[in-house]
């Protein structure tokens, strides 16, 4: 069975510099700056220019009932304008989230952006950003676009880990995401859960995946549950319990269909590498 490899592909050299420059700009302002007021006058400013292509300044217009929407747009652009979800939860580390929550509107504004799926530039100030919200953030590591998190804090993505679009990444509690993982689209892993009688009652757990586990199209995984190593959650299949190591799991609730060794149905795989960029075919 051929074994595909990932391609390795570039912008051109002059957006490489560009966007190189903006996400190293943005890296040591962050870095210097952690105070969350300095911090959201930098995203604000950002935002101004990457969603209504001018920079900000100047005064709004109240007096004109027209005008209102686009004021509503503007106003909207500044982190201290704007709450979010999680600022809402009464288990919160308010200090530790308002450092963060300029850099998590930065992350989501810049996902419903017209350069969100420029996934080049994307899975750089993704991981930039990701250095300045997370517990740890490893090597190598794709994030692509609509991925959505919690405190942020919580949050630790190891090396070379593949998130796909559309995930949810619950850290309430603690979610660890160990090297070589890869989750695929619209999957969801939980590390906070309520109580069946007085939803207000939250029990945060630790939950944990990989290394090189797959969580694949719409699977689910509750808190606390560990997913083990070489472990695969099939798709849209819940994990109520652990997964052991070298497994696959499925169903409602997941359940063992098979050891990987059991699985596997060719011994011998061939590498199919993409050609170089100047060997490529032009169109026809």
């Amino acid at each position: 069975m051929p074994h595909y490899e990932y391609r390795d592909l570039e912008p051109s050299r002059e957006a490489k510099e560009v966007y190189t420059r903006w996400i190293d700009y943005l890296d040591e302002e962050f870095t210097r700056h952690r105070k969350p007021a300095l911090r959201g006058e930098i995203v604000r400013d950002n935002l101004h220019q990457l969603v209504l292509g001018r920079p900000h300044g100047g005064k709004l217009n109240f007096t004109l009932s027209t005008e209102l929407p686009f004021n509503v747009l503007q106003l909207s652009l500044d982190p201290a304008n704007i709450t979010l979800e999680p600022e809402y939860y009464g288990d919160v580390d308010a200090a530790k989230y308002a450092c963060a929550k300029p850099l998590i509107w930065f992350w989501q504004m810049f996902d419903r952006s017209p350069v969100a799926l420029n996934h080049w530039l994307g899975f750089r100030f993704r991981a930039m950003l990701g250095r300045h919200i997370f517990k740890k953030i490893g090597k190598n590591v794709k994030i692509f676009h609509g991925v959505e998190f919690s405190f942020g804090y919580n949050l630790t993505i190891e090396d070379n880990c593949v998130i796909h679009k559309y995930v949810m990444l619950d850290d309430r509690g603690e979610l660890i995401i160990k090297k070589g993982t890869s989750i695929s689209d619209y999957a969801a892993v939980y590390s906070h859960a309520h109580d069946a009688i007085d939803s207000r009652v939250v029990e945060n757990r630790r939950t944990e995946i990989g290394p090189g586990a797959r969580l694949t199209y719409h699977s689910t995984v509750m808190a606390g549950v560990h997913v083990g190593e070489d472990s695969m959650l099939g798709a849209m299949g819940i994990a109520t319990r652990n997964v052991t190591d070298h497994t696959i799991f499925a169903g409602i609730p997941a359940r063992q269909l098979k050891t990987k060794r059991e699985a596997k149905q060719f011994e011998d795989r061939t590498v199919v590498k993409a050609p170089p960029r100047e060997a490529r075919p032009e169109c026809d």
